[in-house]
């Protein structure tokens, strides 16, 4: 018998991946290709959605090539994406504008306006707290401010997704998303499970745009024949922490997960319980055997993109591995705090305005305090979070996952300042393991969560070593300098 793999497509807000795994989840093939980022103006981020088709294209055939093994031998393929970040195409699938990326900011003052008469009804049908983050307000700049793209869209010419849905339109011809995608565009019904039609109205978006919204684990299409030699099932789908979540194995109320990726996000699985935080997201974790289960997220906008500025912007790193080594020169951070506020704060701040901060400076500081209070920001952002959920579920560990995770110095100061154990699995590609695990059980590959369950081992465990007192002293310190970087767009735009 030829032996069967999934492929696993994971397309991120800087590279398109893909990834193929075996049934012990082991890696047969790695392809990866970055793709421009694109600032047209200070705080709009856009990505051009053919180079993000022709990386995740190259990526497959390079996996393909890198595992030695023919396209037939794929069972299934499964899709984990950037979430968010809005696109619309022709029928054809040719874009019809830039990607606008989840991290842009261009429509702030859009939501803040409908935020304060829509926010409670935003929250209660979407879970989500109103923000530019995500897709809603994107879409609705596009059809207000692209030349003809809405007398284009009532006409029933355009198409709208997310990434997810652009890559499964390229792969198969068909407009699907999932439960977990469609719960992040501020436009679904979370309770409902359907587009929700004041929402379409209050952002003035027509219902013929949207994909269809399926199960995270079914078969929504077959590849073209020509693009890969095969026509392979596309059977899995999830948002990118989604999946990851999915692929650490949380599969029961109150476990939780954190990607250490261009940002940080949370997730704590609360199965079918739709739980509400003021400072926190109620999302969709997953649609599996006609039965949704819902999480809690925390979404911090920036923790890796403030180590690629240290090493791009201010050039101070050549690579980011640098940091641990940087940062264990010091025995303490010395006072010097980094706040990574560079588009705003997301869970549990929610400030669009605030920007970022370096505090406690001294002539004696040097680029060992910026690599350690850089890392340093990344845990307590984290803790942030946690400390938020633990108000709704009680929280025992923390999976960890995402880039960040090989720097021992990060994950120790995060168990430390967390106070709880962090697991750092054997396999750290969760985000593509969750999105493989979906697509494999579509098809049989897996026979069911309990079998996925058991192949899920830890490779290290931090321990809390920090005292109390350290602890929540330096803690203090971080909510202090919290403050003082809150609002600062405002203060900048009233004092020029």
């Amino acid at each position: 018998m030829v032996e069967k793999f999934i492929l696993s497509l994971d397309e991120g807000t800087t590279s398109a991946r893909a990834i193929i795994f075996d049934r012990e989840s082991n890696i047969h093939g790695i392809g990866q290709y970055e793709f421009p980022q694109h600032y047209p103006r200070p705080g709009w981020v856009e990505h051009n959605p053919e180079e993000i088709w022709d990386a995740q294209l190259r990526a497959i055939k390079d996996a393909i090539q890198s595992a030695k093994i023919e396209p037939n031998q794929i069972a299934a393929i499964g899709v984990t994406n950037q979430r968010e970040t809005t696109l619309v195409w022709d029928k054809e699938g040719k874009p019809l504008y830039n990607a606008i990326v989840w991290q842009c900011r261009r429509t702030a003052e859009m939501v803040e306006e409908i935020k304060r008469e829509y926010g409670t009804m935003i929250k209660e049908k979407t879970g989500l707290v109103p923000d530019a983050y995500f897709s809603a307000s994107k879409l609705k700049w596009l059809l207000d401010n692209v030349p003809g793209l809405r007398e284009k869209a009532e006409k029933g010419e355009v198409m709208f997704g997310t990434v997810d849905t652009f890559l499964i339109y390229s792969l198969t011809g068909e407009h699907v998303t999932d439960y977990s995608n469609a719960s992040r565009t501020m436009l679904f019904n979370i309770k409902k499970l359907d587009w929700d039609d004041e929402l379409l109205e209050l952002f003035d978006i027509p219902e013929s745009v949207l994909p269809e919204v399926r199960e995270s684990s079914e078969v929504y299409g077959y590849t073209k024949k020509e693009l890969l030699g095969a026509e392979i099932p596309v059977s899995g789908d999830a948002g990118d922490q989604q999946a990851a979540l999915f692929g650490q194995a949380a599969f029961e109320a109150g476990m939780v997960k954190a990607t250490y990726g261009t940002g940080n996000f949370i997730l704590v699985n609360t199965d079918k319980m739709v739980l509400y935080s003021d400072n926190l997201l109620t999302t969709i974790a997953w649609g599996l055997n006609g039965r949704v289960n819902y999480a809690l997220e925390g979404s911090i906008f920036v923790t890796g993109a403030a180590v690629q500025w240290l090493r791009d912007g201010i050039k101070i790193i050549k690579h980011a591995s640098e940091t641990e080594e940087l940062a264990t020169k010091l025995e303490s951070n010395e006072g010097i705090y980094f706040v990574p506020a560079f588009v705003g704060l997301g869970a549990p701040y929610w400030d669009q305005f605030a920007r970022g901060i370096i505090i406690g400076i001294t002539r004696g500081t040097g680029r060992e305090h910026l690599a350690r209070a850089t890392l340093e920001a990344i845990a307590y952002l984290t803790r942030d979070v946690v400390d938020e959920m633990e108000k709704l579920v009680q929280i025992k560990e923390l999976r960890v996952d995402g880039g960040a995770t090989a720097n021992d110095f990060l994950m120790q100061f995060q168990a430390d300042i967390l106070n709880r154990k962090v697991i750092r699995p054997v396999v750290k590609e969760t985000t593509a393991l969750g999105a493989a695990y979906l697509a494999g059980l579509a098809v049989d590959y897996w026979a069911d969560t309990r079998e996925i369950a058991e192949l899920w081992k830890a490779e290290r465990i931090f321990e809390p070593k920090m005292d109390e007192k350290t602890r929540e002293g330096l803690y203090k310190g971080w909510k202090e300098a919290v403050k003082r970087a809150m609002g600062w767009a405002k203060v900048v735009e009233t004092t020029s």
